[in-house]
């Protein structure tokens, strides 16, 4: 049975959302790889002015007479995250893009990209929430980016018992703190200018000497380092690591 809007259209086509993997094309799955390159209708998140990230992944995969659709966030760092204008525009923007997607659809499947793992963190969460109950919608699941980023480092993250926590560097300089002195292993996201909190809160759990950057892990430029090493500013999406030592036999 097709699926039918809100309005009652009868929609002849899907939204699949692809991961994409932590960054290297090579890291997606068989699945993935297959529908991308033979989409006909491609829709991907991106900063205005910006390539984006996704679509810099499938490069070269992409069929030469694709149709490109470039979300654009009306904001990024601009704003602050918490401000309601923030919210606002954010909103309009999903509310936008989840009217085109279903426009689409009543023609055509449509591809939507998404770097790492669509339900993981990613911008596809708010549009997929959006479509629910009013279009056929798959996930493509993805390797995280955190899963390049601490196969980089060449140490595994988590032993026997281990915790392992996933961090936001948005969070407060006291949250940090009492997460990283009592969590076993630790990964912190979005880090750009949230870098000297990160440092300083893992400073004060005293786990600073154990703690490792990652920035594009997995993708061309991947650079690892110490993060008691690390000068000067570093990429949003970069990530901050400390590795488990927890239950060995």
């Amino acid at each position: 049975m097709k699926a039918t809007d809100t309005a009652g259209t009868t929609l002849r086509g899907k939204v699949t959302c692809v991961g994409l993997g932590p960054g290297d094309p090579d890291l997606m799955s068989v699945k993935a790889d297959r529908l991308v390159r033979n989409a006909s209708h491609v829709a991907y998140f991106r900063k205005r002015g910006r390539a984006g990230q996704a679509r810099s992944i499938v490069d070269g995969l992409l069929r030469s007479d694709v149709t490109e659709f470039p979300m654009e966030y009306p904001v990024t760092t601009e704003l602050c995250f918490s401000g309601d204008d923030y919210k606002q525009q954010l909103a309009a923007f999903y509310e936008h893009w989840t009217a085109q997607l279903l426009s689409l659809c009543g023609e055509t499947d449509v591809i939507v990209l998404c770097e790492g793992d669509p339900f993981f963190y990613g911008s596809f969460m708010h549009l997929h929430s959006r479509l629910q109950g009013q279009v056929e919608v798959d996930i493509v699941p993805g390797i995280t980016g955190m899963s390049g980023c601490w196969t980089a480092t060449d140490i595994p993250i988590t032993w026997g018992d281990d915790v392992l926590t996933v961090l936001m560097a948005t969070l407060s300089e006291e949250e940090l703190t009492r997460r990283a002195t009592g969590d076993d292993a630790l990964v912190i996201m979005k880090m750009g200018r949230n870098l000297p909190r990160v440092y300083r809160a893992l400073t004060s759990a005293g786990r600073l000497q154990d703690a490792w950057l990652v920035e594009r892990g997995t993708m061309p430029g991947q650079r690892v380092q110490r993060l008691q090493e690390v000068e000067g500013t570093v990429p949003y999406f970069s990530m901050v690591l400390v590795h488990g030592k927890g239950r060995r036999p």
